[in-house]
């Protein structure tokens, strides 16, 4: 497997990897693999190269003045437009080399990318779609091409893939990022291999410091479907068993919450945020109602613990009735942060998610417990 973006990071730093090297590893990786992974619109050889070589050019003999967190750093950005909301983790040494793709025009569902050469695959299996609508953004991660790839979250676009394609994705806290969304409800996000990967991007585009450890173990609250969203069976037992490792690792402990989850369907509420002339005071009764109910379990622990996603991942067919978001739109909804960890493959061998949601503000927290999961847990 590809060094990840803290080892790269260190490696470019102490002048024992070049940036350009390393760069040039990752388009050779996007060559081969990605006509038949279909994850990029567009990749920036060229351009990516002569960015590398600056970074080699301010490290070498001198080092860098600020220092470069993520040096050499290869990312890939989603959509033809990703670089606007990039300036961050370029100014921090990383690496554009191309942008991933996203659902096709006129599409009446977002679980699926339309790359340069055609419909962007799981990289687990060909015939399932990657999840959307960051789709090539976690298949290009998942498929080891890049250690990290920016994502945008409005209904679980980071979530999902993340969970379909067995890598962490991070939604962060409604309005502590900028965002061209008029409703509000999307987000930018990332999608990384691990969850200290994930934490060198938060701490470049946060400009808080990397998350510190977690008190351990953090109090944690189950819901297997958010009280309305009637997941499958199979991702429900993949998501508890996670749990149940965490709970065994010492890194969480469940809490029985004074009163049982019961969340209201915000499927309603947030397609009429998105549509022009709809019923705004309906969505802003239940997005207040949810608040209050999130408000109460958040006086009694820290963490919401839920499966990622209803279904396993689907054939590029399509979703058909089912809403993949069931699980997810609620913390675009109240704003929440809200991560997925891998939580292990189902018996087609397809990844699973576990999602943990914190109250606003607390992605340092997700982050470190998602860190602790992976190392003592084998999240």
């Amino acid at each position: 497997m590809p060094l990840s973006a803290r080892e790269i990071a260190a490696g470019v730093r102490a002048r024992e990897l070049r940036a350009t090297d390393v760069v040039a590893a990752a388009l050779a990786r996007i060559e081969r693999a990605d006509p038949q992974l279909c994850a990029f619109v567009e990749v920036w050889g060229e351009e990516a190269l002569r960015r590398a070589g600056e970074v080699d050019a301010r490290l070498d003999g001198r080092g860098a003045d600020p220092p470069l967190p993520l040096a050499g750093v290869p990312v890939a950005v989603k959509g033809r437009h990703g670089l606007r909301g990039a300036g961050p983790l370029l100014a921090a040494g990383c690496v554009a080399v191309g942008a991933t793709s996203v659902p096709g025009p006129g599409t009446p569902w977002q679980t699926w990318g339309l790359g340069a050469r055609g419909r962007t695959v799981n990289p687990w299996r060909a015939d399932r779609t990657p999840g959307g609508s960051s789709a090539g953004a976690a298949a290009a991660v998942a498929a080891g091409l890049v250690p990290l790839a920016t994502g945008g979250d409005g209904a679980g676009s980071v979530r999902i893939p993340a969970a379909w394609c067995g890598v962490v994705g991070l939604k962060t806290t409604s309005g502590r990022l900028p965002s061209g969304d008029r409703t509000g409800l999307a987000v930018p996000g990332v999608l990384a291999r691990s969850a200290a990967d994930a934490g060198l991007w938060w701490a470049v585009v946060s400009e808080e410091p990397a998350p510190a450890g977690a008190a351990l173990p953090v109090t944690a609250v189950w819901s297997p479907d958010l009280g309305f969203a009637g997941p499958d069976p199979e991702p429900v037992a993949l998501a508890r068993a996670a749990v149940e490792r965490l709970v065994a690792a010492g890194v969480v402990r469940l809490v029985r919450p004074r009163r049982p989850l019961r969340l209201a369907d915000p499927g309603p509420a947030w397609l009429a945020l998105r549509a022009p002339g709809a019923d705004l005071a309906g969505a802003g009764r239940v997005r207040a109602a949810n608040d209050r109910r999130l408000a109460g379990l958040f006086a009694d622990a820290e963490l919401l613990l839920t499966p990622t996603a209803p279904t396993a991942p689907h054939g590029h067919e399509g979703p058909g009735a089912r809403y993949s978001t069931s699980l997810t739109w609620a913390f675009n909804l109240s704003g929440h942060p809200a991560l997925s960890l891998p939580a292990g493959f189902d018996g087609d061998g397809c990844p699973a998610g576990l999602q943990l949601v914190a109250p606003p503000g607390r992605e340092a927290l997700l982050l470190a417990v998602a860190r602790e999961a992976e190392q003592r847990a084998g999240g």
